[in-house]
C-alpha cells in the first residue's frame, strides 16, 4: 500500500513515542501467557483432548477440561465454553434467561447496555417476541456520571427501591456504542464489592473485549457470571465461533440449564472437532490481545494528531481493546470504515455501506476484512449512523497488519476532507 508522507511521518512518531507503552503491554502478555500455560500443564492438556464427539457428546474430555481451564484463568468456581454459542449477545442471553424468573428485576448499573441487548431485555420489541419483558422480568438502569463513573449513591438507592425483587445486577465492562470510558479492573473490583455489600442478587458482567487486557477478570472479584465471545479476545483469532460463561458454581449451573435443558446442563454437547481451535485460540489469546492493544494505542496517537477527539487517549492505560474516535460527520464515519476495509487482508476490494443490521435501532456501518466473519479481535470498525458519528474499532491479529489498517483509515479521512 502507498501512504502519503504525512501519514508515514505520523506513523514513525507514534512508534517512537509509544515504545514504553508497548513494552508494558508485552510484559503483561507474558504474565498471561504463563497463566495459560500453567493451567494447560495442571490439567494435562494433550492431543487426546483435541478430538471431537458427536450426538450427545457424553464424556467429552476435551470439552470438560477446557471448562476447568477457563474457570482457572477467570478465577471462577465453574465455567463452560461452547463453540455453538453464536455471539456475545447469545452468551449474555443464556446468562440472563438462566438467572431471571417472572417477577424479578434486572438492574443495570452502568447505564444502557449494548444495542443488541435492547430486544433481549424487551426495550424495543413487540409483545410475544420472547424477550425478558414478555416473561415478566422488569428492567431498570442507573446512568453513569458525566465523567464516566459509576454513580454509587444512585446505585444504592436503586437497589433499595428494587427490594427483594432484585434478582440480578448487571454491568458492562466496555463502552459499547456509548461515549463513555471502559471500566478498569480496579473500578470493577470496587463496583462488585459495593453491590455485594448491599444485596445478595446475582452479579452479571458483560466482559466482551476485556479478556486478557489485565491479569484478572471480574469473576476473580466475585461476579457470579462473566460472559464473553470467542471471536473476540479469548479466541485469539483462532476460534471460529463460540462463547463462554464463568463464575460462581450455582449461577453457572443455572446458565447451563438455559444452554441445554434443566437437569442436563453441561453434561452434554458434541464438540464436532472444534476442541483444538478453542484450545489453540486460548493459547494465542494473551499475545493476540497485546497486538490489538498496541494497534489501539497507535490509532489513538494518529487520530488525535489529526485533530479528532479520541477515547482512550494515546498514553492512557487500557481496560479493553476498543478505541473510539469522534468524527462528527456521517461521511467521515463512512470514510473511516472504508479505509479499514481497504487495509484488511480479506475483502479489501469491498466498500462498506450503512445498513439496517439485525438487533440495532439505527443503521450501522461495519468494516471487517476478517478471516472469521464478524471477528472483532481481528481489525474491524463500526458505528451507528447517529450523532456524534463515533467510530468504534478494535482488534489486529498482528500489530503490523493493524498498523497498516489504521494508516489506511487515516488516508481515507484525508481524502474525504480534501474533496
Amino acid at each position: 500500500m502507498i501512504f502519503s508522507d504525512k501519514i508515514l511521518e505520523l506513523s514513525k512518531k507514534a512508534d517512537e513515542a509509544l515504545g514504553p507503552v508497548y513494552k508494558t503491554i508485552d510484559e503483561k502478555a507474558t504474565v498471561n501467557t504463563a497463566r495459560v500455560m500453567d493451567s494447560f500443564a495442571k490439567h494435562k492438556v494433550s492431543d487426546s483432548l483435541f478430538g471431537g464427539t458427536s450426538g450427545y457428546g457424553y464424556d467429552d474430555r476435551g470439552r470438560d477440561t477446557l471448562d476447568l481451564i477457563y474457570a482457572d484463568l477467570f478465577g471462577a468456581e465453574s465455567a463452560f465454553v461452547r463453540h455453538n454459542i453464536v455471539s456475545g449477545t447469545h452468551a449474555l442471553t443464556i446468562a440472563l434467561f438462566g438467572i431471571l424468573r417472572p417477577g424479578d428485576i434486572l438492574l443495570s448499573v452502568t447505564g444502557k447496555p449494548y444495542d443488541t441487548l435492547d430486544e433481549v431485555i424487551g426495550s424495543h420489541t413487540k409483545n410475544g417476541d420472547g424477550s425478558l419483558a414478555d416473561f415478566g422480568v422488569e428492567y431498570r438502569e442507573v446512568a453513569m456520571t458525566v465523567d464516566s463513573r459509576v454513580d454509587y449513591p444512585a446505585v444504592k438507592k436503586a437497589i433499595e427501591d428494587c427490594g427483594n425483587k432484585l434478582k440480578a445486577v448487571f454491568f458492562q465492562r466496555s463502552k459499547g456504542y456509548l461515549n463513555r470510558k471502559t471500566l478498569t479492573t480496579a473500578e470493577m473490583k470496587e463496583l462488585i464489592s459495593f453491590v455485594r455489600s448491599h444485596t445478595d442478587a446475582f452479579i452479571i458482567a458483560d466482559n466482551c473485549y476485556g479478556e486478557f487486557v489485565d491479569v484478572c477478570e471480574p469473576s476473580s472479584y466475585g461476579a457470579d457470571l462473566v460472559v464473553g465471545s470467542l471471536i473476540k479476545n479469548p479466541g485469539g483469532g483462532i476460534a471460529e465461533s463460540g462463547g463462554y460463561i464463568a463464575g460462581s458454581k450455582r449461577a453457572v449451573e443455572l446458565a447451563s440449564y438455559r444452554l441445554t435443558s434443566v437437569g442436563v446442563g453441561c453434561e452434554v454437547g458434541a464438540t464436532l472437532g472444534q476442541n483444538k481451535s478453542l484450545y489453540k485460540g486460548l493459547f494465542y489469546a494473551p499475545h493476540t490481545v497485546a497486538q490489538a492493544l498496541k494497534t489501539a494505542h497507535f490509532a489513538a496517537y494518529i487520530f488525535e494528531a489529526l485533530g479528532y477527539e479520541v477515547e482512550p487517549s494515546p498514553f492512557e492505560e487500557r481496560a479493553d481493546i476498543i478505541q473510539a474516535v469522534k468524527l462528527n460527520a456521517p461521511e467521515l464515519l463512512c470514510a473511516f470504515c472504508r479505509g479499514i476495509q481497504y487495509g484488511s487482508p480479506v475483502d479489501s476490494f469491498v466498500t462498506p455501506e450503512p445498513w439496517d443490521m439485525p438487533g440495532y435501532n439505527d443503521q450501522v456501518i461495519m468494516a471487517a476484512g476478517t478471516f472469521v466473519q464478524g471477528a472483532s479481535i481481528e481489525l474491524s470498525a463500526d458505528g451507528p449512523m447517529r450523532p456524534p458519528y463515533t467510530v468504534f474499532f478494535q482488534g489486529g491479529l498482528t500489530y503490523e497488519s493493524g498498523k497498516i489498517g489504521i494508516m489506511s483509515a487515516a488516508e481515507e479521512l484525508l481524502k474525504e476532507l480534501n474533496k
